[in-house]
């Protein structure tokens, strides 16, 4: 139900702006506007539009959902936990009959978790019931920073199936016991992968058993270590951003397909995981970089049980021809290079970028230059300097990325990125209405931005 009350977030855009430093758009024919700041105790995640009116809403991680007025730059308190009961939300999506379809995480114990995805159908007064449409077991978490759970969501072009993404529980596959309580655990039969499921489904039991779930029809693709955001193509083909380990390997985007496996953890950024082979030794290894949390605690070693790679046909990331996003340090001499510069391509982005909020230009309002493509947001700030330090190096990232793919017959893409808009606040999410795309921060004051590209004429 509606709430009986009314939250108003009513911001001075410029006491703020101080605060924050506004994106910057790299074409003159691209132009950026502030909507509104979302900042409050619990950070913004999800941006998502209803199709049948293009009425915007956010989701915040405690539940709370806001619909945006763009006209006054206000935004509106509309469902929270007592509507839908779900307190820690990462994934957000609307499908075109209006229902809203939430992605939750809930710890049963210090150790142990489950996800529920819920459904807001709307009634015949126009407001939304409530109803879980699926729910998890409980499974292992690591107690770790590797503890991904359910996020992204999608609902597919028919309405027919919810697609979700279930990360992963480690950074690369190693042993993560949670200090003895689940000994010689890796990934579960619940982790790395993307489930379909039907979008009238109500009160499905996901089992943390994979050959169960595989039976039923759930499983998607495997192999998949957190792709946080999805998106369907104009011609129907779905895409997934997929964040990367601790260690300096290329970030992928992938064209998902049923059936297939990613790779995880035995390829990873169109690489294999050393930590597989016999002969690993981690202190010769140049892609370590020990400020990150994985190389600093050991999680990178020797590691003779680790499993053998399936007997199967692993799908290799989508290929980056640049000219942007595609820095890589070369694992022969731990130099940091440009793909692109070199002739050759990368698997797909800038390690460390952490690439999400996807979108495509699915209705083509776009002008002929733009027209079909897809745009995606990266997280992390880099430095065009930077080849040590947290982050992805010689890369400034924290952008929004124009991508032009091709298909290459029934095999996989290609694709070329160039960056239109930059210095974001730790973006995470994207919308896309007509030529316009909305980015919402997690970072700063967690603003809201409209993004005016070219439109068809």
């Amino acid at each position: 139900m509606l709430l009986s009350f009314t939250t108003f977030l009513l911001v001075s855009h410029a006491a703020i702006a101080k605060a924050n430093n506004a994106p910057q758009a790299l074409r003159s024919d691209v132009k950026v506007r502030n909507i509104m700041y979302t900042l409050a105790a619990s950070p913004s995640v999800r941006i998502a539009k209803d199709p049948r009116n293009n009425q915007l809403y956010y989701l915040k991680r405690n539940g709370e959902i806001y619909r945006v007025n763009l006209a006054t730059s206000q935004s509106q308190l509309v469902y929270s936990r007592k509507d839908h009961q779900l307190s820690d939300t990462q994934g957000m999506a609307i499908g075109r009959d209006g229902a809203i379809y939430l992605v939750g995480n809930t710890n049963l114990t210090n150790s142990l978790t489950k996800a529920t995805i819920v459904k807001g159908v709307v009634s015949g007064t126009g407001d939304r019931v409530w109803s879980i449409l699926a729910e998890t077991a409980g499974y292992p978490k690591s107690n770790t920073a590797y503890d991904h759970g359910f996020n992204g969501i999608v609902v597919g072009p028919a309405n027919k199936y919810i697609y979700v993404n279930s990360g992963s529980r480690t950074d690369h596959g190693e042993i993560q016991s949670a200090n003895g309580q689940f000994p010689n655990t890796r990934e579960v039969g619940l982790t790395t992968c993307i489930f379909r499921l039907p979008a009238n489904g109500k009160n499905i039991f996901l089992p943390n058993n994979r050959q169960i779930l595989k039976s039923k029809g759930y499983v998607f693709a495997e192999g998949i270590r957190n792709t946080f955001d999805m998106a369907f193509a104009p011609n129907g083909d779905l895409f997934g951003a997929e964040n990367g380990p601790d260690r300096d390997m290329p970030e992928e985007l992938n064209w998902l397909r049923q059936g297939h496996h990613y790779g995880f953890p035995w390829r990873i950024g169109g690489a294999d995981n050393p930590q597989q082979f016999p002969n690993y030794n981690p202190s010769k290894d140049r892609l370590l970089n020990p400020v990150f949390h994985a190389v600093k605690r050991g999680f990178y070693h020797n590691d003779p049980t680790f499993p053998k790679k399936p007997n199967r046909t692993l799908t290799e990331p989508i290929p980056n021809f640049g000219p942007h996003a595609d820095s890589f340090r070369d694992p022969q001499d731990g130099k940091v290079k440009d793909a692109s510069n070199l002739g050759r391509s990368l698997s797909t982005f800038t390690a460390h970028r952490s690439p999400l909020g996807l979108v495509f230009d699915t209705q083509k309002a776009l002008s002929s230059e733009f027209q079909g493509n897809g745009f995606m947001l990266s997280w992390t700030k880099g430095g065009a300097h930077n080849v040590s330090g947290y982050g992805p190096f010689r890369d400034s990232s924290a952008d929004l990325l124009h991508l032009k793919l091709t298909k290459i017959g029934n095999t996989n893409y290609k694709l070329s990125a160039r960056r239109i808009v930059s210095s974001f606040q730790n973006p995470i999410d994207a919308e896309i209405i007509g030529n316009k795309i909305y980015v919402l921060e997690y970072g700063g004051s967690q603003g809201i931005w409209e993004i005016t590209l070219p439109a068809k004429k």
